[in-house]
């Protein structure tokens, strides 16, 4: 899903700067565009994708060792490429179009860059368990969403001039209804475990429900307590910057078309700006939820995680000599006990 919409903003942006006259004397150049998308797409997963692919796809000794090498020259084979590129755009320069062409270049290289780090993050965060990317996702939506409600019917005050629609009012609104979905919604998806982890393991502490008392709070209320998933008080610092700080991802793009002085990034979602405008706030909240995790989350390292690491990371002949430390490290200690 990720590369699916990776390839349909990058073919948004991409005919933002096309010009049909010039790409007429140039037969082949819209080609060279997409060679460097697919070579910083093997790149790009190549280095993400790699270790977690190779000890899974391979079973026998041999295998590995093969896909392994592949692996270990996955980075020179990508610089390869590049550089081929690289060629042959330098072959395909022709006079009265070079200004044309070098800017195509720099335009690609900036929407590649633009695309394949947000996506990068994206598929970091679904490697920490899908409820890492689905949640934050879903808030932006309900954000989206709820700024239209509150400001179709209470808004009067203008928020920002890039939006002359945007107010004052639904952005408030928005922003108490998105940290109220994001907690009640953390609880939600946080009791399914193939949300919760990315592998078969323990969901950790923080999908574990810790129990409150309400009685003397709320005598009325049925209830005498209430479960609450500690990742719920996460939740809600992902749902304030939802809230606040994405929103402006939106109007960065808002005002990325006013300076291209176009109404919509593409038509592959009619009414809604193409698949660009839907994802320019998801993009500032996956890397925000990249660093949040990695900062704020607390690692819980079981056994398989660890287990996991060392199949991922070290090779056969490593992992065979761990093996044989750790049994000198057992005998040892069970000496020293006797």
């Amino acid at each position: 899903m990720v590369v699916v919409i990776q390839i349909i903003m990058t073919s948004e942006l991409f005919n933002l700067l096309r010009r049909t006259d010039e790409d007429r004397c140039l037969p082949g150049f819209r080609l060279l565009n997409w060679y460097f998308f697919f070579t910083g797409m093997l790149f790009v997963y190549g280095r993400i994708l790699s270790q977690q692919l190779v000890n899974t796809a391979t079973i026998d000794e041999f295998s590995y060792k093969l896909v392994s090498k592949v692996i270990k020259y996955q980075m020179l084979f990508c610089y390869f490429l590049y550089i081929a590129g690289l060629v042959w755009f330098i072959l395909t320069l022709k006079k009265k179009t070079y200004k044309y062409q070098f800017g195509q270049y720099a335009w690609t290289h900036m929407v590649l860059f633009v695309v394949f780090t947000q996506s990068s993050f994206t598929v970091a965060n679904i490697f920490e368990g899908i409820f890492w990317f689905l949640l934050p996702a879903s808030l932006i939506a309900m954000n989206d969403v709820a700024a239209y409600f509150f400001g179709f019917f209470f808004g009067k005050t203008p928020l920002i001039k890039l939006s002359p629609k945007k107010t004052w009012e639904g952005f408030i609104g928005a922003s108490i209804a998105t940290m109220i979905t994001a907690f009640l919604f953390a609880n939600v998806l946080g009791r399914f475990q193939w949300l919760t982890c990315p592998r078969k393991c323990d969901p950790g502490p923080l999908f574990k429900p810790e129990y409150y008392s309400i009685a003397g709070l709320i005598r009325w209320f049925p209830l005498k307590e209430i479960s609450i998933l500690p990742v719920q008080w996460h939740a809600l610092c992902l749902g304030l910057f939802a809230s606040i700080i994405a929103p402006f991802g939106g109007f960065f793009a808002s005002g990325f078309k006013r300076a291209f002085k176009i109404k919509d990034f593409g038509y592959y979602i009619p009414g809604h700006g193409g698949f660009t405008d839907r994802m320019d706030c998801q993009m500032v909240m996956a890397i925000f939820v990249y660093i949040y995790y990695q900062s704020f989350v607390p690692q819980d390292y079981s056994v398989d995680m660890i287990l996991d690491q060392i199949v991922r990371n070290l090779s056969f002949e490593d992992q065979k000599a761990l093996y044989y430390r750790l049994g000198q490290i057992f005998r040892q200690r069970q000496m020293e006990n006797y």
